[in-house]
């Protein structure tokens, strides 16, 4: 319960608990001392935007929207920005903030000045992005996975970095390891999370996709999907299980011609397996045996 307890106090911090407390960075090429972790009025033509920022689309009624409300109650939650120069910023968050208070013909923002590298930058955005309500589940995947390969993080510590179960975390990132038409599906919000991790337990690439379709269309509850997905996986096993190797047959088949009767041989998906030589008569078992013997 501490545990869960922590994670959303960390989340509910928001960006401030990847960075620290206030911090005073000098910039190389300017004598002053700028004290970080405060709000200030900057000029917006003195900021510019974030190269890792993971949204590249933005819905323009929405943008229009914000724009408007700015122009007339301003802008009420402020930016957040790292200092890259005397006098110039780079953004680590709010770009849509950003863009609207362009449009409603802002000079200054309100703007939390901070203290980042460029892997924190990375991590700022990310995890902001994840934060965000309108994320579609694929997004939030592709957001964990970036986090992980960019930033050298374990499971466990992007769990403790945005606040959710390691085992959330890792359904996310199967979800990637599906094919393309039930991600599309994902993304959609055809499909929930819940029927794609039970499509995540199929082994066959094609009985997923036929999976994803039939919850689709039929309108299968998660609970109905489970029950479908340990029905293909028990038939899977079974015709994995008959299954005979190619190498076994064609043993088989030169073995029985050797000996003139009839061979079945039996392989489980272990390996193992046994051996059936089949006779008509006890001389024709005399037979065999001696063959068997030279």
């Amino acid at each position: 319960m501490s545990e869960n307890r922590d994670k959303k106090k960390v989340l509910g911090r928001g960006l401030s608990a990847l960075i620290g407390g206030t911090e005073e960075v000098v910039p190389q090429d300017s004598p002053s001392r700028i004290q970080t972790g405060k709000i200030d009025e900057i000029e917006i033509d003195a900021i510019e935007t974030n190269p890792w920022q993971p949204r590249t689309e933005f819905e323009i009624l929405a943008l229009e929207e914000l724009s408007e409300s700015i122009k007339t109650h301003g802008l009420i939650q402020p930016i957040t920005v790292r200092l890259i120069e005397n006098n110039k910023y780079q953004l680590i968050s709010g770009e849509r903030r950003l863009r609207a208070s362009k449009a409603a013909g802002l000079k200054k923002i309100p703007a939390y000045i901070r203290s980042a590298n460029d892997t924190q930058m990375i991590e700022m955005a990310l995890v902001e992005n994840i934060q965000r309500e309108d994320l579609n589940d694929i997004e939030v995947a592709l957001s964990y996975q970036r986090l992980i390969e960019e930033c050298n993080m374990t499971q466990d510590q992007l769990s403790n970095r945005v606040g959710k179960n390691r085992s959330t975390i890792t359904n996310y990132l199967r979800v990637l390891k599906l094919p393309q038409e039930v991600q599309r599906a994902i993304s959609e919000k055809a499909i929930t999370m819940g029927h794609a991790k039970m499509i995540a337990g199929i082994e066959l690439e094609e009985q997923q996709i036929e999976v994803s379709r039939k919850i689709i269309e039929q309108g299968l509850s998660v609970r109905e999907t489970e029950k479908l997905v340990k029905g293909l996986n028990k038939t899977t096993i079974k015709k994995v299980k008959t299954r005979l190797p190619e190498a076994y047959q064609a043993t088989a088949k030169e073995f029985s011609q050797k000996i003139d009767a009839p061979i079945k041989i039996k392989r489980d998906i272990s390996g193992k397996g046994n051996i059936t030589i089949s006779f008509s008569s006890d001389e024709d078992f005399q037979r065999i045996l001696k063959l068997i013997n030279k």
